[in-house]
């Protein structure tokens, strides 16, 4: 029986950059030359991969990207303000996880650069809800698929691990949560409303 639901934000609760072109609306805006777009990509998933979520504060990425690949940021960009600018609620999602909040604690488990979850809540993207746990991987100095993370989402639930049910966009997320026996949901960004529906199907016919 499922008495813990964990979401990810980004993607899932938070329609990101996740299963669409915003990314390369992105680099074109910030003047990112072809012959180095997928070096830029190379670079920036080694310093997410690294520390983005966790103790590095994404801004300090300007001037490494600018002498790198020749880029003229505006002056006082920040990439954490236009990232959030961006983003958008899931609304389609947010009357499933009220459901499901009548039968089960929720939470979020989240990778997230250093201060955007706050922006997050100051921007209203997250649905008005109590949640029972939030682990903000820059806060607890992990990250997913990091097996300590979920050790600990699993310590703060106050359940059993089969007792918890994961939805995440990333399938190495997902993985390493399902090899330390929870139950996983695979969300697809590319459909939020369907994905939602999934969900909440999926859901409806877990055993009781």
């Amino acid at each position: 029986m499922i008495k813990f639901v964990y979401f990810d934000i980004g993607g899932v609760v938070v329609k990101d950059f996740s299963g669409n072109d915003k990314w390369g609306n992105f680099k074109k805006l910030i003047g990112v030359e072809q012959e180095f777009d997928k070096k830029f990509d190379k670079l920036y998933d080694k310093y997410e991969d690294e520390d983005l979520n966790l103790t590095r504060e994404v801004d300090s990425l300007i001037p490494i990207l600018s002498e790198k690949f020749k880029i003229q940021f505006p002056p006082d960009f920040s990439l954490l303000t236009y990232y959030v600018d961006y983003f958008q609620p899931s609304t389609s999602l947010w009357p499933v996880i009220t459901e499901i909040k009548r039968t089960s604690k929720v939470g979020l488990l989240t990778n997230m650069y250093v201060g955007m979850l706050d922006l997050i809540r100051d921007r209203n993207l997250l649905p008005s809800i109590d949640w029972d746990v939030v682990i903000d991987s820059s806060k607890v100095d992990l990250q997913k698929p990091d097996p300590k993370i979920y050790l600990l989402a699993q310590k703060l639930s106050g359940v059993e691990n089969g007792e918890i049910l994961f939805v995440d966009n990333s399938k190495k997320n997902i993985d390493a949560a399902k090899n330390l026996g929870w139950t996983i949901f695979y969300f697809g960004s590319s459909d939020y409303e369907k994905s939602s529906s999934n969900l909440l199907e999926f859901y409806r016919n877990l055993p009781l």
